[in-house]
């Protein structure tokens, strides 16, 4: 079987020779270049053709964001960025990811060395998963002075609706952008949606206050004890276990410090599992883009119990995993393109309307 070819891009010789390392050691995947900087990474890319590229974020003459930028205009591939512990490296990948690049690691700010060598497992087992992306190709930004694009058209409300269920999300690789996508076109009066999207601690953060700027809805990190409401998303914190509880007539949020559940922390298993068992027919199961199978089985338990459960299909998914596992335990009422699922979500809660179990 022929080895995933990589291109390390990386300002620091250290790190380069680190990942090519690690790289090296692996069976299916072999480093053909490393470069110092993205003006180096070019020729490298057009002559050696890579089947994937490492990208730290930071690097001098050209800094990572703005060559991934031109590079998912002019020659889209897949790219694994390498960003750093902090606040500014938090934002700036979750730039990227809203670019084209497939997934990141997280590096951390002191300790690099120590740091990546920790990471090999968590790095190789991503680029692996890049080279079997779905990589789109991002549009050029519009010259100065050409007319807009054209606004979506305003979502109607879903009214009382709201108060009466809740959208449970489960996503992982590829998932920062499809959770976006399904959530800029939910109304201000729809129902709490309670999102585990896996990601480290540190990024949730940033993650939710970017989903807050952009939706009509109010999204912010869950918090242990807080309630469910109506009109609010809820984001899963990194390195937590988040659920719901019923407490008297109100749903609360769960978050605690548990043990991974398949190795996700936070896990779509734990929060589908709890939607289950306290929501039941009250809830909407949406399983988005991600490797591997978290949250699927606990998918069919929520159908079991009532639910009704909408998955991305494999054309838009950025990676077919959770979703086609999802599918084939039989929890999927319908597979939908995901510019699909907000609208038919919306179709389904209003068309329920007469049938619901009343909280």
């Amino acid at each position: 079987m022929a080895k995933t070819r990589v291109v390390v891009v990386d300002d620091s010789a250290l790190v380069r020779s680190i990942l090519t390392e690690i790289i090296n050691k692996q069976p299916d995947m072999e480093c053909i270049g490393a470069a110092s900087d993205p003006l180096v990474a070019r020729e490298m890319i057009r002559n050696l053709n890579p089947d994937v590229i490492t990208l730290d974020v930071e690097m001098p003459r050209m800094d990572g964001i703005d060559f991934l930028s031109r590079l998912m205009r002019l020659r889209p591939m897949p790219v694994v960025m390498v960003s750093t512990l902090t606040e500014r490296g938090a934002e700036v990948t979750l730039k990227a990811l809203e670019l084209g690049a497939v997934d990141f690691v997280a590096k951390p700010k002191i300790g690099v060395a120590d740091g990546i060598r920790q990471l090999a497992s968590d790095i190789t087992d991503k680029i692996r998963i890049a080279a079997r992306a779905h990589v789109r190709r991002v549009a050029a930004a519009p010259a100065p002075g050409a007319p807009a694009a054209v606004a979506p058209a305003p979502v109607a409300n879903v009214g009382r609706l709201s108060t009466e269920k809740i959208i449970f999300i489960g996503a992982s690789t590829g998932g920062t952008e499809a959770t976006k996508d399904v959530l800029v076109n939910l109304p201000a009066d729809c129902p709490a949606v309670c999102i585990t999207q896996h990601m480290p601690p540190g990024f949730t953060t940033s993650y939710a206050q970017r989903l807050d700027s952009l939706c009509k809805i109010r999204v912010s990190e869950a918090r242990d004890g807080e309630r469910i409401l109506p009109g609010h998303g809820y984001l899963a914190p990194g390195g937590k276990q988040f659920s719901v509880e019923r407490s008297g007539a109100n749903y609360i949020a769960r978050v605690v410090d548990g043990e991974p559940v398949n190795r996700h922390r936070p896990s779509v298993e734990v929060l589908f599992l709890s939607a289950a068992r306290v929501v039941g027919p009250n809830a909407l199961g949406i399983m988005l883009t991600g490797m591997g199978a978290d949250g699927a089985a606990a998918m069919k338990v929520m159908r079991d119990a009532g639910s009704y459960n909408l998955v991305q299909d494999e054309a838009s998914c950025v990676v077919f995993g959770m979703p086609r596992e999802a599918i084939n335990a039989g929890a999927a009422h319908e597979v939908l393109p995901l510019k699909d699922i907000a609208p038919k979500l919306l179709e389904r809660l209003r068309a329920s309307g007469g049938s619901m179990t009343r909280v």
